[in-house]
């Protein structure tokens, strides 16, 4: 029968269950990447497992995160880290190397491989042919202790590429274009892949862009075949060994189709606040801005700021505008420093920023009150940038560019100074900052800061659940809102301190509420909408609410890497049978469920809201595995079986 791709990858890495859309399947992992915000969590819920060393092909930790060292906090944990990775058989790469995903891209990832990773844009590698899933840190825990991987078998969408990309058009906006048909909800367990004949005219940088972003469809994963344009890639970093030509057998079926005809594809944008929030750029035309941010693990790659500079050259950033640029590794920094590159990008005004996440994850560069910022990053959720009031636009680096010389949105198309921009016939490249293991870790101590702390524990899930609904919140509620990250990550280590910013930007009173209702003993409950839990895969946004005291999330829907999370520790993914029973309950109403342990067996629950008189059906979608985490109060608990 002829497969997919992905289902042929699947195949060669399944170790449990059967290969049929819908089912849960377990498969064996090769690689893992954590990033030192996931990191820390991560690295001290592998040790509460007692293994000695990771299991898997190849383990890497990454720091490019909490890069803005201020206070002893961030330090601290890179310390943690560091000896960890050399304790456990890690590789370390240190502050300095680069954005993960980038990184990866160019010394690590496979074709054919599969990868799991502590950041929800780990998908960016099915740009070589990789199968690469995000996770929570404590899957990603299981994976290096040699655990498969657990998933839904997926729906697997087809995205055709005919034609050609026109002058100014880039690969970000084929993802726009994507995230325009598709959204940012309603892909849970399904997956993209990419086929056609406009695919051979992409780079695998082009292809990782596509595929980073895909996260913010929802899906599993994206990926690309791997072809002429992967060996060329892999060749040119010396990696050609590592090449297999891959892609779907002639005559395989896919669940859905969508064809995106590149020669009539335009520029596009992502408007505030969201992602899925897409309109032309050429509507956008004329409309100031106040900075331009270029980089982020998206579009930060040696190509896109050689197109930067291509446009930048000769030219003057406009007076009111602030551009800063960061190079996504070394190597793009040492590449554009010889070649002269970063000498165009500094004579023309740009702020050269340190190798890291940086702006994406608003560590820095917050724009000011009411700020236009247009940013070629995959995320521009409400409060994300450190600015609430600001208005993020996520474009292409060639918008990006053009619009910072004319200091108002401008149309790239046919706009550029150039018709193409081949890649280089190889790559500089030096593994200096990366530190392997050594052979005999005996003598490692490791070090751990005062701000580090254990993963904290749950308990069994009580059989009758008593408590309020202590946080009602709308659709679209992301991971930001409800742990955020910028100042705050410095706290990720330090579960108790972190916790008292849970829904900060939300409800800066839920954290006293939910502690003042648990040291009572009474549950707390979180109502949302359509969509909780959608952006990264920051397992603190169950941690934290776990640490309160929260018993169940009872939403309209919820996206496949928190629901994932909830379930590894202990709290209760519900989902409304009726989706208009979310408008009856209000914040503060009493909620009871009966019966839990046998409820969560069958799947079925009944909410008593006692306020309300009411009783609401709702449905827990949780693997077999997932229900027996869920008994036991989080799969740390489950002695034995990790």
């Amino acid at each position: 029968m002829a497969q997919t791709l992905c289902y042929k990858i699947l195949s060669s890495h399944l170790a449990e269950g059967r290969l049929e859309k819908g089912e849960p399947i377990g498969i064996r992992i090769d690689q893992t990447l954590t990033q030192d915000a996931t990191g820390t969590m991560c690295y001290l819920e592998f040790e509460s497992m007692g293994i000695d060393k990771v299991r898997n092909e190849l383990a890497v930790s990454y720091v490019d995160h909490n890069t803005v060292q201020v206070g002893f906090e961030n330090f601290d944990d890179h310390e943690y880290l560091r000896t960890v990775a050399a304790k456990k058989g890690v590789v370390y790469s240190r502050a300095g190397n680069g954005i993960c995903h980038q990184v990866q891209l160019e010394r690590f990832a496979l074709p054919g491989k599969t990868l799991l990773g502590s950041d929800s844009h780990t998908p960016t590698q099915g740009g070589i042919g990789e199968i690469a899933i995000g996770a929570g840190g404590l899957d990603v825990a299981l994976a290096m202790a040699g655990r498969p991987f657990k998933l839904i078998c997926p729906k697997v969408v087809g995205i055709r590429l005919v034609g050609r990309l026109g002058r100014g058009v880039a690969a970000k906006d084929i993802i726009l274009k994507v995230l325009e048909r598709f959204g940012v909800k309603g892909n849970v367990n399904s997956v993209f892949e990419y086929f056609g004949p406009g695919t051979a005219g992409l780079t695998v940088p082009e292809r990782a862009t596509i595929c980073n972003m895909g996260a913010e469809c929802g899906v599993t994963f994206s990926i690309f075949p791997s072809d002429d344009e992967t060996y060329a890639f892999l060749k040119a970093h010396d990696r050609q060994d590592g090449f297999i030509p891959l892609c779907a057998d002639e005559g395989a079926e896919y669940d859905e189709v969508f064809e995106i005809d590149l020669c009539a594809l335009r520029p596009m944008a992502a408007l505030p606040h969201s992602p899925g929030n897409i309109a032309p750029v050429s509507s956008l035309a004329g409309m100031p801005v106040n900075q331009v941010l270029i980089g982020s693990c998206t579009n930060s790659s040696y190509m896109d700021l050689k197109k930067v500079a291509a446009i930048l050259d000769g030219h003057t950033v406009a007076p009111d505008v602030s551009l800063a640029i960061a190079p996504g590794s070394r190597e793009v920094l040492e590449m554009i420093s010889r070649d002269g590159t970063l000498a165009t990008l500094v004579r023309s005004g740009a702020r050269i920023l340190e190798s890291a996440c940086g702006f994406c994850i608003g560590n820095h560069q917050s724009p000011g009150t009411d700020g236009v910022s247009l940013r070629t990053s995959n995320r521009n959720f409400e409060g994300r940038s450190g600015t609430k009031s600001a208005k993020l636009y996520l474009v292409s680096p060639e918008t990006a560019a053009v619009s910072a010389i004319r200091g108002v949105v401008t149309d790239p198309f046919e706009n550029v100074p150039y018709e193409s921009i081949p890649l280089p016939e190889h790559y500089i490249h030096d593994d200096g900052m990366f530190i392997f293991p050594p052979e005999d870790p005996s003598s490692v101590e490791v070090l751990r800061g005062p701000n580090i702390g254990e993963p904290p524990m749950n308990t069994a899930v009580a059989d009758r659940l008593c408590g309020d609904a202590t946080i009602k919140v709308g659709d679209k509620i992301t991971t930001d809102h409800i742990m955020p990250a910028g100042s705050r990550l410095k706290y990720r280590s330090n579960i108790p301190v972190y916790s008292t910013f849970v829904f900060e930007g939300v409800d800066s009173g839920f954290a006293s509420r939910a502690l003042e209702r648990k040291k009572s003993g009474a549950a707390c409950f979180i109502i949302a909408g359509a969509s909780y839990g959608q952006g990264s895969s920051r397992e603190h946004a169950a941690i934290c609410p776990m640490y309160l005291g929260v018993k169940a999330v009872v939403a309209k829907s919820i996206e496949r890497i928190h629901q994932a999370n909830l379930c590894n520790f202990g709290i209760l993914p519900l989902v409304f049978d009726n989706p208009e029973d979310y408008d009856g309950i209000d914040q503060g109403d009493v909620l009871e469920i009966d019966d839990v342990h046998e409820s969560i067996g069958s799947g079925r629950f009944v909410l008593a809201d006692m306020t309300k008189g009411l009783r609401i059906p709702l449905t827990l979608f949780a693997t077999g595995e997932q229900k027996r985490m869920l008994l036991a109060g989080g799969r740390l608990n489950m002695v034995g079986e990790v």
